[in-house]
């Protein structure tokens, strides 16, 4: 997290404590309902400061390696998906050929 979220997350943490503390003294000197609203709004920057934290760490995800490095199989099989004929032999199954395909054999029109 850098310096301005760390701040924020501060400023969220000392505005619920404020808050918190307001909740305390309108129980003691005020209004029942007034004390309820203080204490919900208490938890809204602590809801804040999980947002933050959670956003930091989906970031921090998103910035690492997206992919492991490749196996032996999977250099195998990469070069053999890479060596394919054309789309149309993978489609239907190695039967048709792209008309721009090299490897396109002649269909017979005996069954």
């Amino acid at each position: 997290m850098n310096r301005s979220g760390r701040l924020l997350c501060a400023l969220h943490l000392a505005t619920s404590g404020g808050l918190a503390w307001t909740t305390v003294l309108e129980f003691h000197h005020g209004p029942r309902w007034a004390a309820f609203l203080f204490a919900a709004a208490s938890l809204v920057p602590v809801i804040a400061v999980v947002r933050e934290t959670l956003i930091r760490d989906l970031l921090n995800s998103a910035a690492g390696p997206r992919r492991p490095a490749r196996t032996a199989a999977d250099e195998i099989v990469h070069g053999e998906l890479n060596a394919a004929c054309c789309e149309r032999w993978w489609t239907s199954l190695g039967t048709d050929h792209d008309m721009t395909c090299p490897h396109r054999t002649r269909r017979s029109s005996a069954a």
